[in-house]
């Protein structure tokens, strides 16, 4: 594939293709100083507003917690190279336990306080439940007592209940952090406005090929308690969180007509339900 051209204005060199994904193709980059760097080029697809919220919240963020945006072309970003070395290969090598306290660390960093006035154009936490609610209430016209309508009364109290509102993440996973030179950073984030639970509540269900971990209730309370601390709420405030996220995410997938992980989604947010009401 032919290297697109770059703004001038970036002094850029040595475009290397690392990746591509179904939304973007990414090359790794040579800044005039000699610096790594990665140029992420946006193709046009359904969800393409999400990645362009994201840039606002990297901007917003400026390296705290997360790689910096060094520049931006229309829908290509020139961000800062964090390297190769994944949190998922800490849990690989060193365990569960902590990998999740590496997240933790992250998220406390991500959402620090900022001197910088919040971007505008992110995404209110409830306009991304739309998909829930809308599968909720289709599932309620068909007199269906499904899961989806328990987990859209429960997003809808807990929408109305946010708390420390900020800007997010939103993308928070095992393969969304690297460890760089100047410690752990998040990359790839989505630009969401709403509660910090919303940050959290995603590492339930990943790795998404581990569910030995997923659907394990000690790892289930484990990651709760570790979690809840680097946000500081009850560890019930944030397992309720955790159920409406994996209902949202398996109302996306039915969307897409994509059963097999509607139902792994389901399946450990049952998991996550049941430990939620023993508590």
């Amino acid at each position: 594939m032919r290297t697109p051209s770059f703004p001038d204005r970036w002094k850029i060199g040595g475009a290397e293709m690392i990746a591509e994904t179904f939304s973007s193709r990414i090359w790794k980059v040579v800044r005039a100083d000699g610096s790594p760097a990665v140029v992420k080029a946006l193709k046009l697809f359904d969800d393409v507003e999400d990645e362009l919220r994201g840039a606002h919240f990297l901007a917003w963020r400026r390296g705290e917690g997360a790689v910096r945006l060094l520049g931006r072309d229309g829908r290509k970003m020139l961000v800062e190279y964090a390297g190769t070395r994944h949190l998922a290969d800490v849990l690989d090598r060193d365990g569960d336990d902590a990998a999740t306290e590496i997240a933790a660390e992250v998220i406390v960093r991500l959402h620090s306080p900022s001197p910088h006035l919040v971007p505008g154009g992110l995404q209110p936490l409830r306009a991304r439940f739309a998909a829930l609610f809308a599968r909720a209430g289709a599932d309620r016209e068909d007199a269906r007592q499904a899961f989806y309508i328990e987990a859209a009364s429960l997003a809808d109290r807990i929408l109305d209940d946010q708390t420390g509102i900020r800007p997010l993440h939103g993308d928070l996973h095992h393969e969304n952090m690297l460890q760089s030179p100047r410690g752990w950073l998040a990359i790839d984030p989505k630009g969401v406005l709403g509660d910090p639970c919303f940050d959290a509540a995603n590492m339930f269900y990943n790795p998404l090929d581990r569910d030995d971990l997923c659907l394990s209730p000690d790892r289930i309370s484990a990651m709760a308690a570790t979690l809840s601390r680097s946000i500081n709420v009850d560890p019930r405030r944030l397992l309720d969180h955790a159920i409406a996220y994996g209902c949202l995410s398996a109302a996306l997938h039915a969307e897409d007509g994509n059963r097999k992980d509607e139902e792994r989604e389901l399946d450990v947010a049952s998991a996550v339900r049941r430990v939620r009401l023993s508590l």
